[in-house]
């Protein structure tokens, strides 16, 4: 009796997995047929088998059968997480991202800080690639590019997070209050504005030759574009062009005073026999009102003409992007400039042939010419002795 209610209850058992067969396949098949709806796309059936599953899970999670189904349909949810994320590094519209960040949120694994940090993650991998891809060999095109880029690029990013995530919170939290969700978007919008400050800085140092007045047109009209979006860094582009823009006039001014230097070496009067005094038969062009003209006789010493070339080439360029703090650098440079020159003119000698001639000096003479050029840099003898006892120990010290 004991067999044969065994193979009875055994046969009833068979008889119902027979019956239901097709809805244990069905059960078992899910898992491949999960696998399948991922890898082609299908995200809305994919979710919806996941559903299924968690409620088998939380009916009959005893059963080993069971638990396998669950954990292979896991794996394959973890894979369509992956899919969704990589979505959201390739240049994909807003309509799409739409439909990702509600496919992500609908798996239910992220929570909605996570969801941005991703969100904001996966999108500056995307614009890193695009600006990684940018040719680095001229520095102008480089900038021009990357301005391009970020404008363009960046702004539609922050199109998409606004249109997708609500920050009606505000930035700044309350004392003792923990960060908001709104402060993430804030601080990568931040960290994107001081990144390509430096990228600006860096291009900015290699040199972009006499183009910053372009380049500076680009970058305020960027810089508007962003006021919009709560992020205006055009106060932040003034410093930058200001000390490029004095470092170019400087570099000019010190080549001009330089190629001075060497022309008054080679420089001698008896070289130029026509030029001497020929000033006044060169017919002098008519000025137009309002406009100033270097004197003509300048042509007659062509080191100090080559030198005034030198200064207004300098300011040529400078006026295409003349911030006005750099008045005070700029007249420094230029005194500086026509001290050295000033210098240079006085330590020129010739003899009767126009040959230059150089004269070394010691004992008394020497101290009378060291007495007198003290004068021409406006130094007096008082100025180099101790007021209280009228002695000058620097000959001590130059001994030492």
């Amino acid at each position: 009796m004991r067999d044969a209610e065994a193979i009875a209850c055994s046969r009833r058992m068979n008889s119902l997995t027979l019956n239901r067969h097709t809805e244990i396949l069905e059960i078992l098949e899910i898992p491949q047929l999960m696998d399948t709806c991922v890898r082609n796309g299908y995200y809305e059936e994919a979710l919806e088998l996941t559903a299924y599953v968690r409620r088998l899970e939380r009916k009959h999670s005893s059963i080993p059968v069971i638990q396998g189904i669950v954990e292979e349909v896991r794996q394959s949810a973890q894979l369509m997480l992956n899919q969704l994320i990589q979505q959201l590094r390739t240049n994909i519209p807003l309509p799409a991202c739409l439909r990702v960040i509600g496919f992500l949120r609908r798996m239910d694994v992220l929570t909605e800080a996570e969801l941005r940090v991703k969100f904001l993650q996966a999108r500056d991998a995307w614009l890193r690639s695009i600006q990684a891809s940018i040719p680095d060999h001229d520095p102008y095109v480089h900038i021009t590019k990357t301005i391009e880029a970020c404008r363009v690029h960046l702004f539609d990013i922050i199109t998409q997070y606004r249109a997708i995530f609500s920050d009606e919170e505000p930035l700044v939290p309350a004392e003792g209050a923990a960060p908001g969700e709104g402060a993430i978007f804030h601080g990568w919008v931040l960290q994107k504005v001081s990144e390509f400050l430096r990228t600006l800085q860096r291009d900015l140092d290699r040199g972009v030759g006499g183009r910053l007045d372009s380049l500076l047109g680009q970058c305020m009209y960027f810089g508007l574009s962003f006021s919009r979006v709560g992020v205006d860094f055009r106060g932040q582009l003034a410093p930058l062009f200001q000390r490029v823009a004095a470092d170019a006039f400087r570099k000019a001014v010190e080549e001009a005073v330089e190629k001075f230097g060497e022309e008054m070496n080679s420089y001698t009067l008896i070289s130029a026999p026509a030029v001497l005094g020929g000033g006044a038969g060169v017919p002098v062009p008519t000025a137009q009102p309002g406009t100033l003209q270097p004197p003509m006789v300048l042509l007659d010493f062509p080191p100090l003409a080559c030198f005034l070339n030198g200064l207004l080439v300098a300011f040529n360029d400078l006026r295409l992007c003349c911030p006005i703090a750099l008045a005070q650098d700029v007249t420094a440079c230029l005194d500086s400039a026509l001290a050295e020159v000033t210098k240079t003119i006085l330590a020129f000698r010739v003899d009767e042939l126009g040959e230059p001639v150089s004269w070394e000096a010691s004992g008394w003479a020497a101290r009378i010419i060291q007495h007198e050029m003290d004068h021409l840099d406006g130094t007096l003898y008082i100025d180099r002795m101790d007021p209280r006892t009228f002695t000058n120990v620097g000959w001590m010290e130059l001994l030492d």
